[in-house]
């Protein structure tokens, strides 16, 4: 995506990925307030981690306590995440209003706490959580104290459900979780987008309900990564939606 925004901007830069190990990551960083690169994007389980080697956070990234984009301003190294704003984004994208309606959010992963924030953002009435290693969820609502946590494998009932699990990047991936225990006519909603329709998806498409992957998700992240990078909204066409689908 970075690379196709480049060509059609005109930008004279480059972006690939770099696997860096635990122990580089301060050395690598340095790189970025050295000048040898100019931005950083950062994946899980790295998140949380580059966090003592940045000059300062956004709030967004102090709150969630997730950084996925490194900028250098003012020679301070700081620390964002777009990730909030690609998840608000890509639901407002999909026109489906958030405010007033009941959450659930499957996983205690990396990306979670910035589910959450954006959620609250945007008024989500309640949310709560759910994940088979209960302990992992608890330590999410250290930071969200409004947060349920509720029992694996209950009967729930929400407007929408999120699973932002791993689970399902293997097409024969599934949740253990039983869909129709979930009701008719609720907005499922996964972060992953490879494959387009995880298990997850097509079980909950059975039962009369609106599915969406986290394809805009991933677009809008990283549209605003490159905002922060070069003060410049490119556009999202057609072409980029293929780059995705056809990665």
């Amino acid at each position: 995506i970075h690379n196709y925004w480049f060509k059609k901007n005109n930008i004279n830069a480059v972006y690939e990925k770099k696997l860096v190990k635990k122990d580089e990551i301060e050395k690598f960083i340095k790189k970025l307030k050295n000048k040898e690169i100019d931005g950083i994007n950062v994946t899980v389980p790295f998140k949380k981690v580059v966090i003592p080697f940045l000059d300062q956070l956004t709030t967004e990234a102090n709150i969630t306590q997730s950084v996925n984009t490194i900028s250098i301003e003012n020679d301070k190294l700081v620390g964002h995440n777009t990730d909030v704003a690609g998840f608000e984004l890509a639901i407002r994208y999909i026109k489906f209003d958030v405010s007033k309606k009941n959450i659930l959010i499957i996983g205690a992963g990396g990306v979670v706490p910035s589910i959450i924030y954006s959620l609250k953002k945007m008024k989500a009435n309640t949310i709560s959580l759910i994940n088979r290693t209960k302990e992992n969820a608890e330590e999410i609502k250290k930071n969200f104290k409004e947060i349920e946590i509720l029992n694996w494998g209950e009967k729930y009932d929400f407007d929408m459900i999120i699973n932002a699990t791993s689970v399902g990047l293997n097409k024969e991936d599934k949740i253990d979780l039983k869909i129709e225990n979930f009701g008719k006519n609720k907005f499922f909603y996964d972060v992953i987008y490879k494959p387009s329709r995880t298990s997850f998806l097509n079980q909950a498409s059975l039962f009369q309900n609106q599915i969406e992957n986290g394809k805009m998700m991933f677009i809008y992240q990283a549209h605003q990564a490159f905002f922060i990078w070069h003060k410049l909204l490119p556009k999202i066409d057609q072409d980029v939606m293929n780059l995705i689908d056809h990665d």
